[in-house]
């Protein structure tokens, strides 16, 4: 038997199973399962041949989206009897280099809050992918290029993709600033003529952003693009109703999952020579961003709600609730449980009886975690958890779960709220 395969080619080139392997593959206490499941990628064969997916394995992702971690290293002390169980395995990701670049990709990224969002990381496996493909073709080298504005919080730089960096600041390319973004990007392409224009299509400027390059460079770009390769471009067009292919042009504005995101290897981060100065940011500029507008954030429809607080059968004291939600500026949710007992009107149930929410925070406090709830908060971003119950639903979803009692959380957070906004309310008389 070769290495643990649960089927082998006979002469006649027919596959045949093997029995064994996969008796073995099915047996967790066998010392060689770790082994055979590895050698299967994580694939079992029952016993009436059925190959099927094995929930046991490291890295599997079940259907409430959690993946599954080796957190006591079992497998690697499974694989080598040398090692025990409780040391930490470090899993160093392989360098990927790009040394005199004969060429870039420019990825244009939302960069929501300062950070990098999903939706970015899938442009940049984009990129990589139009990368591979060129090289192929023996195009050179090309550098995948990331141009952010703003105010950065982002870390992992490494991690999504990046190999080269364009992170301008300055007051005039804060806030909403399409004129001045555009000249800068203008003098990018300039510069270093890249291969490639992405944006993300989305309302966070991605949109306007690539319509305006556009406009200016006389370019036809793609929009609602969702297959890309670096030959042609398969777009959805009349609502998602239909597909429309083409020959791939220079400017891209992508949907969401257009490729997998980058999770193999790390990436050097370098900054790419820009001087910011020599942009032009004359006083022809139509468009002042004078900040964002208050708004009561009850009045902002639950499904485009990007900070969502919703109350569970955990909460007792709703007075407490409306006014941290207030203090927050956070669209009020519930669950199920709380709307049937008339705590909360119908329209403000979240969850797969409900609304589904795309919020980019969840905060869920007292919420246990019925099916139905979870369905429906599936394409929220980052989840809070307040829960007095350690083994909930709610918690094992979470990215961050804090297990205490409602309304001291509350009580703290209405607190921290009411100093950061009053803090920010003493910096604009000063400024005034």
């Amino acid at each position: 038997m070769s290495e643990f395969p649960s089927t082998e080619a006979t002469s006649s080139g027919l596959l045949r199973r093997d029995p064994r392997t996969e008796w073995i593959a099915r047996n967790r206490l066998h010392p060689l399962h770790s082994s055979v499941v590895s050698a299967g990628q994580g694939e079992v064969r029952g016993p009436t041949g059925l190959l099927r997916k094995n929930p046991h394995v490291v890295g599997f992702i079940g259907p409430n989206g959690i993946k599954r971690i080796d957190r006591a290293n079992l497998s690697a002390a499974g694989l080598n009897s040398k090692k025990r169980a409780g040391e930490a395995k470090e899993v160093q990701l392989p360098l990927h280099v790009v040394d005199n670049p004969d060429g870039y990709i420019m990825v244009v990224a939302d960069m929501i809050g300062g950070r990098l969002t999903s939706h970015d990381k899938d442009i940049l496996g984009l990129a990589h992918q139009l990368v591979a493909e060129n090289k192929a073709a023996d195009k050179g080298n090309i550098a995948v290029v990331l141009v952010c504005f703003g105010e950065s919080k982002e870390t992992q730089f490494d991690l999504a993709g990046v190999d080269r960096l364009l992170h301008i600041t300055g007051q005039e390319f804060e806030g909403f600033a399409p004129e001045a973004r555009l000249s800068a990007l203008m003098q990018i392409e300039a510069q270093y003529k890249p291969e490639n224009w992405l944006f993300p299509d989305s309302i966070h400027g991605g949109t306007d952003l690539a319509c305006r390059l556009a406009s200016r460079l006389g370019e036809r770009p793609a929009t609602q693009a969702w297959q890309v390769t670096a030959t042609s471009t398969v777009s959805r067009g009349a609502s998602g109703s239909c597909d429309i292919s083409r020959e791939t042009p220079r400017i891209l504005m992508l949907m969401e999952e257009c490729a997998n995101a980058i999770e193999d290897t790390r990436h050097q981060v370098l900054d790419l020579e820009f001087d910011v100065n020599s942009v032009d940011t004359g006083d022809n500029y139509r468009l002042i961003d004078q900040g964002q507008i208050e708004v009561d954030s009850n009045a902002v429809p639950l499904a485009e709600a990007e900070f969502i607080l919703s109350a569970g059968n955990g909460i007792h004291n709703w007075d407490q609730f409306h006014a941290v939600a207030a203090a927050l500026r956070a669209t009020e949710g519930a669950s199920r449980v709380a709307v049937d007992d008339g705590f909360m009107p119908r329209s403000r149930q979240v969850g797969a009886s409900g609304t589904w929410v795309t919020a980019r925070v969840y905060l869920a406090v007292g919420i246990s975690g019925a099916i139905q709830h979870m369905q429906g908060i599936g394409q929220c971003d980052k989840v809070v958890a307040i829960n007095t119950d350690a083994g909930c639903d709610m918690v094992k979803r979470a990215d961050l779960a804090v297990i205490e009692d409602s309304e001291a959380v509350l009580e703290a957070l209405m607190k921290l709220a009411q100093e950061h906004y009053s803090s920010k309310e003493q910096e604009k008389s000063d400024a005034a």
